[in-house]
C-alpha cells in the first residue's frame, strides 16, 4: 500500500514511521450551543470532491523506517519515539516567568456557591466585584444554566446574571495555588472587538480545598466549527461572503494580539472562533495556550491542535514566532472553503504526511527555516499537489492565492496578519454597498484603534482602510 500524488509518483508512508513528533493536544475552550440558521446556498459537495482527491493516497503506516524529528530540546533518537526529558517538558515554564506569576496576598475575591456543588447546572454563584481603585464593592449572582464545553482545562457553562439578566460564559479551571493563571494575565491585556472580552474573575474552593479560577466572559452563541458542520449537514458550501467576513475578522484579532500586545495565541482552530449568528461578528477565544513570545527564549513545541499545527512545531522548533498562528488561519480558511480540514492527520506522524501530500517535500533550506537544529533530511521526494486541484474550479484565484501565502513551510515567507488584511481577497468587504445575504449591514470591520495601527506605514493604511470608513479613524489624519 502506498500514497501517491496527482502525477502518479508513488511514495510509501513506510518512509515516515518513527518520526518524533509533538503529539496531539485536545484541550481548549469549546462552546456547544444550539443550531445555526443561514441563507440558502447552491448545492456543493466539497467533502465528496476532496475525498476523491484523497483516494489517490492509500495509507499504510506499518513496517517503516525511522526518521527522527526534534524533541523540545536537542535531537530525538535515531529510532523509536524516545523520551522527552523533564527539562524539555517544562521548557515553557521558565523560573523568571513563574516567579512573576506567583500569587501574592492580594488574591482575587472568592465566591460563595449557593445551592449546588459548583459544577452542576442550577447552582447559584455569589461573588463581589469592585472594591479596588476607590470603586465600591458590589455583590453579583450568577445562575449556572447549562454546561457548554469541557475538556482537560476544566468546564465552561452558560450562566445568567440574576441582577441584570445578562447571559455570560464562565470558564472554570483548576488553579495551582502557587501561581497566577497565564490566561487571566493575558486576557487582562486584551480589548478588541474581535477578541472575547473578560468581564471579571473570581476564585472558588471545594470541600477538598481545591482552588478554582472562574473567568466570566462575554457569551457568544456560535462557533465557526458548528457553522461548518451546519453547512456539511445541508451538503452545501459556505457562502463566499461569510468566508471573507470570518477570515478578515480573524486576521484583525491576530494583528491586534501579535502587533499590539505581543501575544501568540497558539491554538487557532474553528472551535476557538466564536460567531454571532445575527451580525456575523467573529471573536477569538480561549487564551489558555497563549503566550508572549520573547526572542531567544525557548517555548514548548507540543502546542496547538493537530490539524492546525504549523510544520515547524512538528519539527520540534522551540524558538518559533507568531507565524504559527498564521499557518493555523491558513488551515481554517481552507476548511471554510472545503467544508473539512485540509490536513486531517490521524497522528503526529500522519499530520506531517498530510502536509507533504499537499505542499510536497520541504527542501533542505525550508527545513532549516523551520528548525535550524534539525539535521535529518532523508525524506521521500514528493511533488506539491496543485492548489487548483484541491479547491473548486470556480473558486476565485484571490482565495487560492491567499491560502498559498499562508501555508508556506518557511515561517518568514508567510504573510503577517496585517498584510493579509490588505489582500485582494477582501476587496469586496471594502465596498460600502456590500451587504449580508439577508440585506443587513456588515459587522464593523474598520473601527481600528490607535494602538492597532501604531507604526503602520501610510501606504499600508491607505490600503487597509477604505475611504468611506476613514472617518472612523480620525486620529490617522487621512
Amino acid at each position: 500500500m502506498s500514497i501517491w500524488n496527482g502525477e502518479s509518483t508513488k511514495v510509501s508512508t513506510a518512509d515516515f514511521k518513527g518520526i518524533k513528533l509533538t503529539g496531539g493536544f485536545s484541550g481548549g475552550l469549546y462552546y456547544y450551543p444550539t443550531g445555526y440558521q443561514s441563507a440558502q446556498s447552491k448545492f456543493f459537495m466539497a467533502r465528496k470532491r476532496l475525498k476523491l482527491e484523497r483516494s489517490k493516497y492509500k495509507r499504510n503506516l506499518s513496517d517503516i523506517r525511522a526518521i527522527p524529528l526534534m524533541t523540545s530540546v536537542g535531537v530525538a533518537p535515531t529510532s523509536g519515539l524516545g523520551k522527552s526529558s523533564s527539562h524539555a517538558a517544562g521548557v515553557d515554564t521558565l523560573p523568571e516567568e513563574m516567579n512573576d506569576m506567583k500569587i501574592g496576598d492580594d488574591k482575587e475575591v472568592e465566591a460563595t456557591v449557593v445551592d449546588g456543588n459548583g459544577t452542576e447546572t442550577g447552582h447559584i454563584i455569589v461573588t463581589t466585584i469592585g472594591g479596588q481603585n476607590g470603586q465600591p464593592k458590589q455583590t453579583i449572582s450568577y445562575m449556572a444554566e447549562r454546561v457548554v464545553g469541557h475538556g482537560s482545562f476544566g468546564v465552561v457553562f452558560q450562566a445568567k446574571c440574576l441582577e441584570t439578566g445578562e447571559t455570560v460564559a464562565i470558564k472554570k479551571v483548576l488553579q495551582d495555588k502557587r501561581y497566577k493563571n497565564r490566561e487571566l494575565q493575558t486576557m487582562r491585556l486584551l480589548d478588541h472587538p474581535n477578541v472575547v472580552s473578560l468581564k471579571h474573575c473570581f476564585f472558588s474552593t471545594t470541600e477538598k480545598d481545591e482552588l478554582y479560577l472562574n473567568l466570566v466572559l462575554e457569551y457568544v452563541p456560535e462557533t465557526v466549527h458548528r457553522v461548518i458542520k451546519h453547512y456539511n449537514k445541508l451538503s452545501q458550501r459556505m457562502l463566499l461572503i461569510y468566508v471573507k467576513l470570518y477570515t478578515y475578522q480573524i486576521f484583525r484579532a491576530l494583528s491586534y494580539i501579535h502587533r499590539g500586545v505581543g501575544v501568540c495565541h497558539r491554538d487557532i482552530k474553528p472551535q476557538n472562533l466564536l460567531v454571532n449568528p445575527h451580525t456575523h461578528q467573529v471573536k477569538l477565544c480561549d487564551f489558555g495556550s497563549a503566550k508572549v513570545l520573547v526572542k531567544g527564549e525557548p517555548n514548548i513545541s507540543y502546542i496547538c491542535s493537530r490539524y492546525y499545527r504549523a510544520p515547524e512545531l512538528i519539527f520540534g522548533a522551540t524558538e518559533y514566532t507568531t507565524a504559527i498562528d498564521i499557518w493555523s488561519v491558513g488551515c481554517v480558511l481552507a476548511e471554510l472553503i472545503l467544508g473539512q480540514p485540509l490536513f486531517p492527520g490521524e497522528s503526529g506522524v500522519d499530520q506531517l504526511v498530510e502536509i507533504i501530500k499537499v505542499l510536497g517535500t520541504p527542501t533542505r533550506e525550508e527545513i532549516k527555516c523551520m528548525n535550524p537544529n534539525y539535521t535529518e533530511f532523508k525524506f521521500p521526494q514528493i511533488k506539491a499537489h496543485p492548489w487548483h486541484k484541491i479547491f473548486h474550479k470556480h473558486m476565485p484565484p484571490e482565495a487560492v492565492d491567499l491560502v498559498s501565502r499562508l501555508l508556506q513551510y518557511s515561517p518568514s515567507l508567510r504573510c503577517t496578519a496585517l498584510d493579509a488584511l490588505t489582500h485582494p481577497f477582501f476587496d469586496e468587504l471594502c465596498d460600502p454597498n456590500t451587504r449580508l445575504p439577508n440585506g443587513r449591514s456588515l459587522p464593523p470591520l474598520f473601527n481600528f484603534k490607535p494602538h492597532e495601527l501604531k507604526g503602520v506605514p501610510i501606504e499600508t493604511l491607505l490600503k487597509l482602510i477604505p475611504e468611506h470608513a476613514r472617518k472612523q479613524c480620525p486620529f490617522l489624519g487621512l
